[in-house]
């Protein structure tokens, strides 16, 4: 991989970069798009990018708090309505974050489309029956803002299916608009089994969306069926994902999602860049939340936080228990039904304890909560969405279990690889990337993998790692190569400076050939 740090320090001229997508921390976050939208463009600003961001401004962001200022009034942002109940145009404001510290570690700029009826009213980031109408008007409005802004970048990263209408709009409505034509784009999947507001796997003939329709008015209900998802891999220059392996695997039947097709057609523009994770914030050194502090130095102090684990969840303090976490969104993805299976076989065979940490879907809830009060002494079932007990689980379990049936990128494994929780994970997408299966013979490896999804795969990695977490300097060195593995994200903001020159040269190429 290229070095482009030199590139960025001795130019004259910084590439700039336009983020659009619907969340952001920490002014908005409801997963963790937010925080790869706040992390990678930090990342982006060390390396020398004037890399901004534009979100919705939502009733939750606190404008005193962020010192938010006005950066443009009345901004009208075009709806192509026909003439009737409905107006061409709604009005908006554009509301600005500036890091007046010039910190590289914080961004530099925020915008905010600020709009009375589809985000002020609104409690939630998502969940709205009108949400397409939401993203078009964030899309649109965000190049509506740039056809009269001093401020141009050379390359738009449109986020995931919400964010998919801007590429659109200006490979279309706007491809002959002279501020913005010659704009790169990206377009970034960060998880293609969402690619809309319906699932993808049952609409009928004729309700699909073939991508090459004009986008109807905000107003029109085939708003509401078109495939945002689709529409961003056709139109954009460059196409990323959060992970190399997912990035491949998309491009097949059994994860493609139906558009495994158009994904081998765009494969020569596709890529996939690891999301990465902060080291500064994920820190088992400076963690304020648990209980004993450490780092690879000093790794026998972690058996502290094993036991202030047991002790604060309910189960028997031991210090040879076996403790395997699950830190995890409840869903199909995250192939927890292998438990289902497996799991009453596990703590019958093996001396073992589960802490449970995470909510969703009900069978997933019922599961953990009849498991638990089976056996009390040996499973902790904390089923509310919580942001300190990760800490407490990463700190101190032994393993945690990743089990995903697919996974773009993943951060959970990263963050307990640096923390010492060794990982048990499937080997597909992220986890296939950042996990390397431990070899006894060359005593190398971060961790265990299974390929095949099944109970029994399963159950084979675990029992691996207990075999292993025997023998405790065998199991310290696995602890000590993954708390010493690299998942910055300065290391993914180069790769992504690479696909961004990539694009702007694409752009350049087909404005030359007109």
């Amino acid at each position: 991989m290229a070095d482009f740090s030199k590139f960025f320090t001795n130019t004259k001229q910084k590439r700039k970069v336009l983020f659009i997508a619907s969340e952001c921390a920490p002014f908005i976050k409801a997963g963790g798009l937010g925080e790869v939208i706040f992390s990678l463009p930090r990342a982006l600003r060390t390396i020398g990018y004037d890399a901004r961001v534009i979100i919705p401004l939502y009733k939750g962001i606190d404008r005193e708090k962020y010192s938010l200022s006005l950066e443009m009034r009345n901004l009208e942002v075009p709806t192509d309505a026909e003439p009737g109940n409905n107006p061409d145009s709604l009005i908006c404001n554009i509301y600005k974050y500036e890091n007046q510290n010039k910190d590289y570690r914080a961004p530099a700029y925020t915008y905010f489309l600020e709009n009375q009826e589809y985000y002020e009213q609104r409690a939630n980031v998502y969940g709205y029956a009108d949400d397409p109408i939401r993203w078009a008007l964030l899309s649109r409005g965000a190049l509506q803002f740039l056809r009269l802004s001093n401020w141009q970048p050379d390359v738009i990263v449109a986020a995931d299916w919400q964010g998919a209408f801007a590429i659109n709009y200006l490979k279309t409505i706007y491809k002959d608009d002279p501020k913005l034509k010659n704009i790169a784009t990206i377009f970034s999947i960060h998880n293609l089994y969402y690619q809309g507001m319906f699932d993808h796997h049952f609409v009928a003939e004729n309700d699909f969306d073939d991508g090459h329709s004009p986008l109807p008015s905000f107003y029109n209900p085939r708003l509401l069926k078109l495939n945002m998802m689709r529409r961003g891999i056709m139109y954009a220059d460059i196409i990323n994902t959060v992970s190399p392996t997912y990035a491949n695997e998309i491009t097949t039947p059994d994860y493609g999602e139906l558009l495994d097709g158009l994904l081998r057609e765009r494969r020569s523009n596709l890529y996939g860049i690891l999301n990465g994770i902060d080291y500064e914030k994920e820190n088992p050194a400076t963690d304020q939340y648990i209980y004993q502090r450490y780092d690879a130095n000093n790794i026998s102090k972690r058996i502290l936080n094993k036991e202030f684990l047991q002790e604060k969840f309910g189960l028997p303090k031991d210090k040879e228990k076996f403790i395997i976490g699950i830190i995890s969104r409840f869903d199909e993805q995250k192939g927890l039904d292998l438990l289902f299976e497996t799991m009453e076989f596990i703590l019958n065979q093996f001396p073992v304890q589960f802490v449970i940490v995470g909510s969703g879907d009900a069978k997933y809830m019922n599961f953990f909560s009849d498991i638990a009060k089976k056996y009390p002494d040996k499973v902790s079932a904390n089923l509310n969405f919580d942001t300190i007990i990760p800490h407490f689980i990463l700190s101190g379990a032994d393993a945690i279990l990743i089990p995903s049936k697919f996974e773009p990128c993943g951060l959970t494994q990263m963050e307990a690889m640096r923390y010492g929780a060794i990982p048990i994970v499937r080997k597909t997408g992220g986890l296939a990337d950042t996990v390397e299966d431990y070899d006894p013979e060359k005593n190398s490896g971060t961790g265990f993998s299974f390929t095949n999804f099944n109970g029994l795969s399963m159950t084979i990695a675990i029992t691996r790692a207990f075999e292993n977490y025997r023998h405790k300097e065998i199991w310290k060195n696995i602890q000590l190569q993954a708390m010493k593995k690299n998942f910055s994200w300065e290391h993914s903001a180069q790769q992504y400076g690479e696909i961004f020159e990539k694009a702007i040269r694409i752009v350049k190429e087909a404005n030359y050939n007109k």
